[in-house]
């Protein structure tokens, strides 16, 4: 039982792994025609020349200004997570231990609206920007998914199990909501912070339909949107291709590198014991 469990472990991991090392190696050679003999076999899975030519050329590309495409990523996706994640602590936990007989009625919404396709709100919301003259802008990328049904879903779950003795004493010493949440709920919540902030990040990083719908030119388009832009340029050159898509990936890797122990904890299970 055991050998077959070391075994499948091993299966995994190289599926895994594979595609990026395989990505890793060919972004490291410069020479085209040996990319070219090596693809579609073992050697193009382990590196061979190690260059950081196509890493230059990728950066230095004036057509397609990657440093900008970069600043422009991380801006929009920094903002949206941020702001999601005090907006959607906010609501989730007014819903969990606010006043009002609401609060139920707009967790059943809440829950509803996971089973609408994004993509089925895109052409109503691409109308109200429109009209707006948000198009081609950072705000357009930005503001609409600040609110995340299911970041408060998981945010009121996490709220709900707090001990209620706990959020009565500090209303007692006159501590207001905002205050409560802010001394109290988000400091305990740091697991699910690390979970909505990852899977956030990660939606945000690769999200490739809207950006490409709402902007126009290199001034605000993201990464996802430029590489399409680079492999239709580039086609025949595969390792700037693959040098692109890991300088793409790279930062995701290091966000899931930080915020792994509480991502984790959070998948696991974590909770307030009381």
């Amino acid at each position: 039982m055991n050998v077959f469990r070391l075994l499948l472990g091993v299966l995994l991991t190289v599926l895994v792994l594979g595609p990026l090392m395989m990505m890793l190696s060919v972004s490291l050679n410069p020479d085209e025609a040996a990319i070219s003999g090596m693809l579609g076999t073992a050697k193009a899975f382990f590196p061979s020349t190690f260059s950081l030519e196509n890493y230059r050329e990728v950066i230095t590309d004036p057509y397609q200004p990657f440093l900008r495409y970069l600043f422009n990523t991380l801006l929009v996706t920094i903002c949206t997570v941020g702001l999601g994640v005090l907006v959607n602590s906010a609501a989730a936990f007014a819903l969990a231990w606010g006043y009002g007989s609401y609060r139920k009625l707009y967790v059943a919404l809440i829950i509803a609206l996971f089973v609408i396709p994004g993509e089925g709100l895109l052409i109503p919301l691409i109308l109200m920007v429109s009209r707006l003259g948000w198009l081609d802008s950072y705000q357009v990328q930005i503001i609409p998914f600040i609110a995340s049904s299911f970041s408060i879903f998981l945010f009121y779950q996490f709220f709900s199990k707090l001990p209620p003795e706990l959020i009565e004493a500090a209303r007692i010493d006159g501590a207001k909501l905002s205050t409560i949440l802010f001394k109290i709920g988000l400091p305990l919540s740091k697991p699910v912070i690390a979970t909505t902030a990852i899977l956030g990040f990660l939606d945000v990083w690769n999200s490739y339909l809207w950006p490409s719908m709402v902007t126009r030119g290199v001034e605000f388009r993201p990464l996802s949107v430029a590489m399409a832009a680079f492999f239709n340029s580039q086609q025949s050159y595969w390792g700037n291709v693959t040098a692109f898509a890991v300088l793409m990936a790279l930062p995701v890797i290091i966000v899931f590198l930080i915020f792994q122990r509480w991502f984790v904890a959070s998948v696991v299970g974590s909770g307030v014991k009381g």
